[in-house]
């Protein structure tokens, strides 16, 4: 979990809720592509993942492809890729089209919502999270389409859902400081729901997440996190690990598909890349900051993976910026 900590605070997760609905059955609605969001929050050039909190009632998750899940109160579910996706109370009602709606969603802010046919109640709210593109690869990239956790199986996960709740009600009454508080919460009810689906994942399967969970492969993958400056060999690794050299470089490949080293370097790399585009620091500190001792080094590593030296990368980083 420790790499996990470690990249949820680099890739500068930011997060807030977009709509606040109670309906009632039948009803529908479909979500478009996370990108359509851009337009409306303050940073276009992340990537936004949405997921929906159901506080009250049944409703059932459904992709394009024609994936499920059913939803019950207590349960978040997560689109982790932004593909556009139905929430609804069942088959057979016509959804209600997001896309059309969000520049009047997104002025009104959290003022609850209501439509339906007048059935069974389900509230909800609807959230997003935008990280950086290129650093949450590595986090997104061992994520479903779609997964769900329910937070009310413990009294952190209580906590989290009425201390959101209470926001919300509370951005009704006023706005003063209410949307930085529920801006936290939000972002504390995603890094709680990842390390809940991690906890719960299968050991068998391949990916990020899966090294994440294996207890030596773990650390390494925090060593790294934590520690990317670190001139690290595999020797090192696999002993602050408490394992030998070959099962490391064995077991890192199984999981990561690629050797401890290379994963690495990609890594200093696109934290690098971030430096560039989000700093002015000389590209001479950058590569110090992120492990390679000498400003050549970094930039020829830096050309191999990007196509560019970094001078030309922050240049292009910068207008595609204005």
């Amino acid at each position: 979990m420790d790499a996990l900590s470690e990249v949820l605070r680099i890739i500068q997760i930011e997060s807030a809720f977009f709509y606040h609905g109670e309906f009632t059955a039948p009803w529908s609605f479909r979500s478009p592509q996370s990108s359509k969001l851009a337009p409306y929050i303050d940073r276009p050039d992340g990537h936004v993942i949405v997921y929906h909190l159901l506080t009250e009632g049944r409703a059932t998750a459904k992709l394009d492809d024609n994936t499920r899940l059913p939803l019950e109160a207590g349960d978040i579910v997560i689109f982790p890729h932004g593909d556009p996706h139905y929430i609804q109370s069942g088959d057979g009602c016509r959804p209600v089209d997001v896309e059309s709606a969000l520049q009047h969603i997104f002025a009104d802010g959290l003022k609850l919502a209501r439509m339906g046919g007048g059935g069974e109640v389900t509230r909800f709210v609807c959230g997003y999270m935008v990280c950086e593109p290129e650093l949450s690869e590595v986090l997104l990239s061992g994520l479903p389409a779609v997964f769900k956790v329910n937070i009310r199986a413990d009294e952190s996960g209580r906590w989290l859902e009425e201390s959101i709740r209470y926001s919300i009600t509370q951005m009704g009454i006023s706005d003063s400081g209410s949307k930085a508080v529920l801006g936290k919460l939000c972002e504390t009810l995603f890094a709680e729901t990842l390390r809940r689906y991690v906890a719960a994942s299968p050991l068998q399967q391949r990916g990020w997440l899966a090294g994440v969970l294996d207890p030596e492969i773990g650390k390494v993958l925090g060593f790294m996190h934590r520690e990317p400056a670190t001139p690290w060999t595999v020797a090192q690794l696999a002993q602050r690990a408490g394992m030998s050299r070959s099962v490391l470089a064995a077991r890192f490949r199984q999981y990561l598909g690629e050797p401890p080293v290379a994963y690495l370097t990609r890594w200093r790399l696109q934290l690098g890349a971030r430096m560039l585009s989000r700093t002015s620091r000389s590209v001479a500190r950058i590569a110090a900051e992120v492990g390679y001792e000498s400003e050549a080094a970094f930039n020829r590593a830096f050309r191999r993976q990007f196509g560019h030296p970094p001078a030309r990368y922050r240049m292009q980083a910068k207008k595609a910026a204005v």
